[in-house]
């Protein structure tokens, strides 16, 4: 009788199997180590959308002159939905904030590796993760054109 860890590990197995399947194995790696998971410390600007499956992707962003310097996502979607949020952030960093209005749900989905890197009933999630990075980007408007006017 296999004992209780054996079981385990075999699950465990077959959900990464799986993943690789759907995801390729450089989705997989983003599922699986979550790269700009979490607020960044200093992101002071944060933007969400929500799809009509329900998961919501949230983006945060740091922004300093401009200038994106640091970005993170959260989500309480899919697999999907976490590697898009990832993708997103990381397609943030490093960027302009006019540079980020470029940045759409194929771009997303193209950096991830194109139409096969999830089923095609899950690509809404790249679109999801581009809104709430433009989402991200209308509160750093609203807050820094708020303070300047006063």
């Amino acid at each position: 009788m296999p004992s209780f860890d054996d079981i385990v590990n075999e699950l465990q197995d077959k959900i990464f199997d799986e993943a690789r399947q759907t995801y390729g194995q450089a989705g997989f790696e983003r599922w699986r180590n979550k790269p700009y998971r979490g607020r960044p410390a200093k992101a002071e600007y944060m933007g969400a959308a929500t799809g009509t499956c329900g998961d919501t992707i949230r983006i945060f962003l740091h922004i300093e002159n401009d200038l994106v310097l640091d970005a993170g996502f959260g989500t309480d979607g899919c697999g999907s939905s976490q590697i898009s949020g990832s993708m997103a952030a990381e397609l943030a960093v490093n960027k302009t904030c006019e540079e980020l209005t470029a940045i759409t749900g194929e771009t997303v989905l193209e950096a991830l590796g194109g139409p096969n890197c999830m089923p095609e009933e899950d690509r809404h999630c790249t679109r999801l993760a581009a809104n709430a990075l433009h989402e991200a980007l209308g509160d750093y408007y609203f807050k820094t054109l708020g303070m300047r006017e006063r």
